[in-house]
């Protein structure tokens, strides 16, 4: 009789093998548990494993099939298979024990830092584009936003074609091209104006406006796909609106081109999210966020070029009159653009090593960690009613998103 020892939670020990956790074993193999955790250290490769929990009965199964067998165990105890089920198995030993604790230890510390990173580029490229447009007077968002694009273009070459962060996805047909090339454009159009609407409104104001992107999604994802939400996730909307309503009134620096610029921002952004679940639907033109970043940031450069030296006459020979007086401008340039590749790169490694109600939190605290930097560093005026306003913008997104996930399950 080969046994599979039930380990509790409160030993701290963690399950061996292959790294596991609850509801998962790898790709190849399914594992349903609930409570308490099972720990055991596979010897050779299983098929399909399947523990269920009713009460404190377990089953296992084999080829797809469930309840083999039922057997009944308290936890601590241990449950005893049959002879013939060809599934060696051993004890968790104490060396196994500190080397799962070790690199459980070390992948909080990695995503810790992530998250750090994810953050300080965030912020970082928002009051590095603030005080370039606002502060040091250098008035060109079209070519700012092209210096952006460009570093995404080079950067997003080197980490795919070289560095192997991703693999490569070609794009396989015109069709595809043009749609990406749809995308693209308008995530210009959103890059273009948010960079704008700093140039007039304070950091705070434009997170407040920013924060409204699921009210315009919601209105765009009806309009184009007739996708209705339940009435609850509509309502939840309301406090989203109300807040900016609150918060325009009561911002001391309110400018209303900015204002206006702001929410076509967001607007665009919003349309961008949807038109990408709309055209790269299906499996073959499905492309990851790292590979349509690659497709998208050169065909921008393509679209932001002939729009900087038409709408920002000599804006090259200004930035070089200005470098000569001063070489911190390029320096500035330089690292800003850098940085806008790694809010890219960085947002795609949390989603991919975090879960979607962990991102979700994160995205929500970002706005409110960047709102209280940047009156600490730009020392803007802010009032009580526009906190106020911004705070129920805030609450009214997490509603929202608590609302599509429940809808959703």
């Amino acid at each position: 009789m080969a046994q599979i020892t039930l380990i509790s939670p409160a030993t701290g020990i963690a399950i061996t093998g292959r790294r596991k956790k609850l509801g998962e074993i790898s790709a190849r193999y399914k594992l349903s548990s609930l409570s308490p955790h099972v720990n055991w250290n596979i010897q050779r490769h299983i098929p399909w494993v399947d523990l269920t929990t009713s009460s404190n009965y377990y089953s296992y199964g084999k080829n797809n099939t469930r309840a083999v067998v039922n057997v009944n165990v308290s936890e601590g105890g241990a449950i005893s298979l049959p002879h013939g089920h060809g599934w060696p198995l051993e004890k968790v030993s104490e060396d196994q024990k500190g080397s799962k604790t070790m690199k459980g230890a070390s992948t909080r510390f990695f995503t810790i830092g992530l998250v750090a990173a994810w953050y300080s580029s965030n912020i970082g490229v928002l009051l590095l584009n603030k005080y370039l447009l606002s502060n040091y007077g250098f008035k060109y968002p079209i070519f700012l936003t092209m210096c952006h694009m460009t570093a995404c273009s080079l950067f997003s070459y080197v980490a795919i074609a070289w560095m192997k962060i991703v693999p490569m996805q070609t794009i396989r047909s015109r069709v595809q091209f043009f749609k990406i090339s749809a995308l693209s454009l308008i995530f210009c159009v959103s890059v273009v104006f948010g960079n704008i609407s700093l140039r007039y409104l304070p950091v705070s104001f434009n997170q407040a406006i920013g924060a409204t992107t699921p009210f315009f999604t919601a209105i765009f994802a009806y309009i184009m796909t007739f996708k209705r939400e339940a009435c609850l996730t509509y309502l939840t909307l309301v406090p989203v609106v109300t807040g900016v309503v609150i918060a325009s009134g009561g911002e001391p620096s309110f400018h209303l081109f900015g204002f206006i610029v702001c929410v076509a921002a967001t607007a665009a952004r919003a349309l961008k999210s949807v038109l990408q679940g709309i055209l790269l639907s299906s499996e073959g033109e499905k492309l990851n966020s790292m590979n349509l970043l690659l497709y998208m940031a050169p065909m921008a450069v393509v679209f932001l070029l002939p729009a900087t030296l038409i709408m920002e006459e000599n804006v090259v020979g200004i930035t070089f009159a200005l470098a000569r007086d001063d070489t911190k401008i390029i320096w500035y340039l330089l690292f800003n653009s850098a940085l806008a590749y790694f809010v890219n790169l960085t947002n795609f490694l949390v989603t991919k090593h975090t879960s979607a109600l962990t991102l979700q939190v994160l995205g929500n605290a970002k706005g409110a960690v960047a709102v209280v930097v940047s009156i600490l560093i730009f020392r803007n005026p802010v009032s009580v009613t526009g906190m106020m306003g911004y705070g129920l913008t805030v609450f009214g997104v997490i509603l929202y998103s608590e609302a599509k996930k429940r809808t959703k399950g």
